[in-house]
């Protein structure tokens, strides 16, 4: 096979074979190392137990590649690891994963189904940015930070949950996510950063803590139809459409 893998178990590069579509990675395997299999042309590849980690870069670019299971082995998923994957339809993320890497899905513009488990505490910046067929997503209570462009451009998330472990909502975290209607906001959190739901359309209902004690001024733009919903107000007004 076309695998170049180092003495200590690190799968550095795999050549591309003509007529081959779909491989296993040996056993042998412990870390999918940086740009492995990056632009290769494979449908299907199956991923060890024996692996622990997948690089930068790992998958980028594979654009055939349909479907992938990642095992309980692994437990962080790197920088670009599967950006620009177009064809990738769904992702199984097992318990063992705690972080999923800045732009580890970026661009997966036919990703339709994706489950967090528990054990992620943070979501790297630009995660899932541009995932345009991602339609809903929870986000476990595990996780802590959900990074700057995380689900930038997702226009077709209609739902999403954020978790009373979440302490602020960053820098253009949902903007132009157009399909989005309503969204609720934990007590947890304290602050909602620059253009965090710039574009969203058709927001209509927003609730808001009394938490909340620092909203930028462009938050919400472009929110024209946003109903302000601010429970437990101290001296905020309930139901104030704030939109710039």
């Amino acid at each position: 096979m076309g695998f170049q893998i180092t003495n200590y178990g690190v799968l550095e590069k795999y050549i591309e074979e003509k007529g081959v579509s779909e491989v296993v990675i040996p056993d042998c395997v412990k870390e999918i190392g940086k740009r492995a299999f990056k632009h290769c042309t494979l449908k299907n590849i199956t991923i060890p137990d024996s692996v622990t980690s997948i690089g930068k870069w790992a998958f980028s670019f594979c654009r055939n590649l349909v479907s992938m299971i990642i095992p309980n082995s692994v437990t962080s998923i790197g920088e670009c690891a599967f950006e620009c994957c177009i064809n990738l339809a769904s992702i199984t993320i097992p318990d063992s994963v705690t972080s999923i890497g800045e732009r580890a899905f970026r661009s997966c513009s036919n990703l339709a189904d994706v489950t967090i488990p528990d054990s992620v505490t943070s979501i790297g910046e630009s995660a899932f940015e541009g995932c345009i067929n991602l339609a809903s997503i929870t986000i476990p209570d595990s996780v802590t930070s959900i990074g700057d462009f995380a689900f930038r451009d997702c226009r077709s998330l209609t739902s999403i949950d954020i978790p009373n472990s979440v302490t602020s909502i960053g820098y253009v975290t949902f903007e132009n996510c157009e399909s989005l209607t309503s969204i609720t906001i934990p007590d947890s959190v304290t602050s909602i950063g620059e253009s965090a739901f710039e574009g969203c359309s058709n927001l209509t209902n927003v609730n808001i803590p009394d938490s909340v004690t620092d909203i930028s001024e462009n938050a919400f733009v472009g929110c024209d139809s946003a109903t302000f919903n601010y429970i437990k107000t101290g001296n905020k007004d309930e139901n104030q459409n704030k939109c710039s």
